[in-house]
């Protein structure tokens, strides 16, 4: 299919604001924007090598983006209002649909995560977490909670259907744990600091 077929595609948006955070609103796309990711960035300066990322940070009111495959969420500041913002939203990510530039650029993208503090880090991991993971294991009774970000290392805690559950390793090496290395690659290991004796009720009760 040539490049001036997909332009004529249409592109359906759908916007979705979330039930948990009236300022956190999610765009769902019919076409993908960025293979991998999720990418997430708190402010302009590190939306520095994401053509999407500058285009979202110049709507006034647009606080923070979110970028994995075909959905953008956006977190906009508390004053502003959805009113006008979700369509000039809409309109930018149609526009960088419309350029044929990548959503992000790879290298500018590693080259600006390079040096961020333990503090960033941690920001970046708490947003996974209100957007991402805990919407999910939440059908299950479950939440992870960030501790401490240090050196590298992440502490984190699991609580509710997580602590004490057969399955919560699982949880956390290959669902968590893959999530994080996207979005924060300098996180060199992940602690789980859980006392999983003290869990009430697994969500996989052992036989016998």
């Amino acid at each position: 299919m040539s490049d001036a077929l997909l332009v004529d595609l249409p592109t359906s948006i759908r916007a979705e604001t979330s039930l948990a955070d009236p300022d956190t609103c999610k765009f769902t796309v019919s076409r993908s924007l960025h293979p991998g990711g999720p990418f997430f960035f708190g402010n302009q300066e590190r939306a520095a090598g994401s053509p999407l990322g500058e285009r979202l940070f110049a709507l006034p009111g647009v606080a923070n983006v979110l970028i994995a495959e075909n959905v953008v969420t956006i977190g906009k500041e508390p004053s502003a209002s959805w009113s006008g913002l979700k369509a000039a939203i809409g309109t930018a990510i149609r526009t960088q649909l419309l350029t044929g530039v990548p959503a992000i650029l790879e290298m500018a993208v590693h080259a600006s995560m390079q040096g961020r503090s333990d503090t960033e880090l941690g920001v970046v991991v708490q947003q996974l977490l209100d957007k991402e993971v805990n919407r999910s294991i939440a059908n299950h009774g479950g939440k992870i909670s960030l501790v401490d970000v240090r050196e590298g290392k992440l502490f984190i805690t699991m609580s509710g259907g997580c602590q004490g559950c057969a399955a919560s390793q699982l949880t956390l090496r290959q669902g968590f744990e893959v999530m994080v290395k996207r979005v924060a690659p300098e996180i060199v290991e992940i602690v789980d600091a859980t006392d999983h004796a003290a869990g009430k009720q697994p969500f996989y009760p052992r036989a016998g």
